[in-house]
């Protein structure tokens, strides 16, 4: 279920809370999904034309942003590709609970450079093809998706050995990017301003929701700037740019 919670406007944050003096510049350090990544580089760039604040971003899967964060790296937020990481963060003490929301809900799509090749079902049923990208589904949502819709579909056991498996989604779409192969599960978001190629969007009832949550961790419970961006995401102006890759935005 989506984790939701009440924002308060940025100009009321900006004076209930400070991270830095008067006029001068402050810094968020954000773990960003993969998936996000080019959504992302958008919400950080507005953030910082709204509040003269910069968001630093680092991007992985996941399951690796997770671990990094368990082992002390200093993020001060974290936008998780799922819902899972964040609750974890929270119910281990690394994140503050009340910060905790559903930033966006994800899809993926079947996509190939090939502008012939992907038709729908019939692409993988056929499978006249190589190699297929997936994310690592061990540490990305968006690769246990693509499981997940191959399996409903009843293709997985035959194509499991042609699957390739990027680290992250960022990988698994220049796998298939650069021709390495054929074609890949990737986010929707990743191919949702690119032209050409074929795509197919993925019906969502072949996998399980990707609500992807935002979190405050904890070593940043004090930190103004965490929280100014954190309300900035939940804004009209970030939405807006989360809208325009393609994902749901929770209510």
């Amino acid at each position: 279920m989506a984790a939701r919670r009440t924002a308060l406007p940025l100009a009321v944050m900006l004076a209930l809370t400070t991270a830095a003096g008067p006029g001068q510049a402050a810094e968020v350090h954000v773990a960003v999904a993969a998936n996000f990544t080019a959504a992302a580089r958008e919400v950080a760039a507005a953030f910082e034309q709204e509040t003269g604040d910069t968001a630093v971003l680092s991007f992985g899967s996941t399951g690796q942003l997770f671990t990094q964060i368990v082992h002390g790296a200093p993020f001060d937020v974290f936008l998780a590709a799922d819902q899972a990481r964040p609750e974890r963060a929270v119910a281990e003490g690394y994140a503050v609970g009340e910060s905790r929301f559903t930033y966006a809900t994800g899809r993926i799509a079947l996509y190939s450079i090939d502008p012939d090749l992907v038709t729908g079902e019939p692409t993988l049923a056929d499978a006249s093809f190589d190699k297929i990208a997936i994310a690592n589904p061990e540490t990305a949502p968006y690769g246990a998706a693509a499981i997940e819709t191959m399996r409903a579909l009843g293709v997985h056991d035959t194509l499991a050995p042609r699957i390739v498996r990027g680290s992250n989604i960022a990988q698994a779409y220049q796998f298939v990017a650069t021709g390495s192969a054929e074609l890949g599960f990737v986010a929707l978001s990743q191919i949702a301003t690119v032209a050409g190629g074929s795509r197919w969007v993925v019906p969502q009832h072949f996998y399980a929701p990707i609500f992807q949550d935002a979190v405050i961790l904890g070593t940043a419970s004090d930190n103004g700037t965490a929280r100014h961006f954190m309300t900035f995401l939940e804004g009209p102006k970030a939405r807006a740019i989360i809208a325009r890759y393609g994902y749901g935005l929770a209510e």
